[in-house]
């Protein structure tokens, strides 16, 4: 939940205007917008290379998910894989929009860990992929926006641990 909204929530829910320290929270949200969306530019732009390069790495490194038997066999499985990864990628860029991690807990994680144990998937592989996409997308970025997009993979791979 954005912070706009759970200042909204907090006053309404005390019957009350916003204060002066939500109103400063709210203002230094707003002008942190062009940065997130800068942000969220650089990884929507490149999200075919961030998928294809991470999926490499994590095949050269996990090669037991696409021999027989593993997750990722054969082409079908491995479109699959990376379908995925795409999709973890763009949970992270609507949390960063949103300034929070609400849209990767809300809508990535709750749930996850569970299907991934029911299809018999190993989420230390889908973590390594994680690992993998946040290496190559901070690679793009300078220390500090790297910093910033790197929480956000950082979360998500703790959620799903």
């Amino acid at each position: 939940m954005s912070l706009i909204i759970k200042s909204i929530l907090s006053a309404d829910i005390e019957a009350r205007y916003l204060s002066p320290g939500e109103l400063g929270s709210i203002k230094s949200f707003i002008k942190s917008g062009e940065s997130r969306l800068r942000l969220v530019q650089i990884l929507t732009e490149n999200r075919e290379r961030i998928v294809k390069l991470s999926g490499n790495q994590l095949f050269q490194k996990r090669p037991d998910i696409i021999s027989p038997g593993g997750n990722a066999y054969g082409q079908e499985m491995t479109a699959t894989c990376l379908r995925d990864m795409d999709y973890y990628l763009r949970l992270i860029t609507y949390s960063i929009v949103a300034g929070d991690s609400t849209p990767i807990q809300e809508i990535g994680v709750s749930g996850a860990r569970e299907m991934y144990r029911s299809l018999g998937t190993s989420i230390a592989a889908v973590s390594e992929s994680i690992r993998a996409m946040k290496s190559i997308a901070t690679s793009m970025m300078s220390g500090e926006d790297a910093n910033e997009v790197g929480g956000y993979f950082d979360y998500l791979i703790a959620g799903l641990q």
